[in-house]
């Protein structure tokens, strides 16, 4: 585990103590009939769509250990589960990887299991409270500060040779931000928090624990007749990026509490009372209610078009998914409407159509929503 000691300050606030580079252990790999070493995981079309996108950043802010633990020896200790948890996440220790056939006009990327390891990064920012991160409305531009690779697609890691995975240990003045990065071009939002929580288990539990958490299943699923390695249609890896620059902007956190989302529900629920068999979930409820409020403040004109895009998960829905995969296994709904009528017909009927955009992602449509233009090989 290589440390590289720093004193970097330009994130307003926050000093980087140290970084390192931290390698799968071994005692926390997940028993599979593969060594991975060595090993290239082909990435799906589902995958493949994410290279574009920023990679996933989450992380969970804590009051200070009841023992006192600070410093090195907590950061110590978190990066010690951190490399039991990437032993059975062993995958993400490793780095995308190019193959530019020039002569074809295509490029492939893979991710190579090389076992280089994922960077961890201890951090301190004395001047920053837990209420200065929870109490505000608005989230405080130096929380991004508390994410390690941030401004990173995808595609830059498969460029650059840089890490898929990442994690963070901010220090505060009275708490402890730990935060993780990883790459949405090898995994979604589920494979996430799958790690997420394994990784939080074994630090609580210690070396030496059964772990109750599952382990993640690391072979992936590609659709029949589907090429392997997907190529794709592009002389090089710049072609496929295409950045969105936007100008700075707030940024908030909405809270619900249960009996409002309760209420929106059985609102929502008697204003379609009729319409077929329909039960309108808690989600399309309250993602109903926010459509509604987000078309009237941006003042659209009655007949301009506003669509509401949600993420549906595969694992479950898609037979030969299993719940532990851990790559991409998401599709997209939408709903569509003019934002009159999202305004005129209620909320029932706005949370209806996000229900039946749902619904229509039966395993067939999601199997359909990987058909995509393979380039011919021949």
């Amino acid at each position: 585990m290589a440390v590289e000691d720093s004193t970097d300050t330009s994130s307003a606030g926050v000093c980087v103590v140290s970084r390192r580079t931290v390698q799968p252990s071994r005692s926390g790999e997940a028993t599979s009939a593969v060594e991975l070493k060595g090993e290239t995981v082909h990435l799906t079309p589902w995958d493949l769509q994410m290279l574009t996108v920023d990679y996933i950043q989450k992380g969970v802010l804590l009051p200070n250990p009841p023992t006192g633990g600070r410093g090195e020896r907590l950061v110590d200790r978190l990066a010690s589960s951190f490399a039991r948890a990437l032993g059975r996440f062993y995958p993400f220790a490793g780095r995308l990887a190019v193959e530019e056939r020039q002569e074809e006009g295509t490029v492939a990327v893979s991710l190579r299991c090389t076992g280089e390891g994922a960077e961890f990064v201890h951090a301190v920012a004395p001047g920053v409270t837990v209420a200065d991160v929870a109490a505000s409305t608005y989230v405080p531009r130096v929380v991004w500060s508390f994410f390690p690779l941030d401004g990173l697609v995808g595609a830059d890691a498969a460029a650059g040779s840089r890490p898929v995975l990442a994690a963070q240990v901010t220090e505060l003045a009275d708490g402890v931000f730990v935060a993780m990065s990883l790459s949405h071009g090898v995994a979604d939002g589920t494979a996430f928090w799958h790690l997420f929580n394994t990784w939080s288990e074994m630090s609580r539990t210690g070396a030496d624990a059964e772990v109750s958490t599952p382990p993640p299943v690391l072979e992936r699923w590609f659709p029949d007749a589907c090429p392997v390695p997907i190529p794709l249609p592009f002389g090089n890896l710049d072609d496929i990026v295409r950045r969105f620059e936007c100008p700075p902007v707030e940024e908030c956190f909405f809270h619900f509490s249960a009996e409002r989302v309760k209420n929106l529900k059985a609102r929502a629920n008697a204003e379609v009372a009729g319409a077929g068999s329909a039960t309108i979930s808690s989600l399309q409820s309250l993602l109903a209610h926010v459509w509604r409020a987000v078309s009237r403040a941006r003042r659209l004109p009655p007949a301009d078009e506003t669509t509401y895009t949600v993420l549906v998960g595969c694992r479950g829905r898609v037979k030969r998914v299993p719940q532990g995969y851990a790559g991409n296994a998401v599709v997209r709904a939408t709903a569509r409407a003019t934002a009159g009528e999202i305004t005129d017909n209620g909320l029932g009927w706005t949370a209806l159509l996000l229900h039946r955009a749902v619904a229509s992602l039966d395993e067939a449509a999601m199997l359909g929503s990987l058909s995509v233009e393979f380039v011919s090989q021949d």
